[in-house]
């Protein structure tokens, strides 16, 4: 039974399982992904995990690329975040509604 502890994270492909994470480290995921969006646009899978890494190594407890990866895909099918279509590499950005609404952190 999943409690307020925890979110159901989605995934953008139906055929793929949803995954049950803690309440307090996706928020903190999701907050620290929109927030680097937010402040220097758009960017790629990889330096946006990168990115995540360094900010987060000291302080967060378990994996945060995996963490970042469930997040980023929950936030995909939420339409807070999006792919940029046609990019070689798997460039983010976030939605229209994101941009047009600033994250607090």
């Amino acid at each position: 039974m999943l409690t307020d502890d925890f979110v159901l994270a989605l995934n953008p492909d139906p055929t793929k399982r949803a995954v049950c994470i803690e309440r307090r480290k996706y928020d903190l995921i999701r907050a620290v992904i929109l927030g680097n969006l937010q402040e220097y646009g758009p960017m790629t899978f990889t330096e946006l995990g990168g990115l995540m890494e360094d900010q987060l190594r000291e302080d967060f407890d378990g994996s945060v690329m995996w963490y970042y990866t469930m997040v980023k895909l929950d936030l995909e099918a939420r339409g807070e975040l999006r792919r940029v279509p046609k990019s070689i590499l798997q460039l983010m950005e976030l939605s229209r509604q994101e941009r047009d609404f600033p994250c607090i952190l």
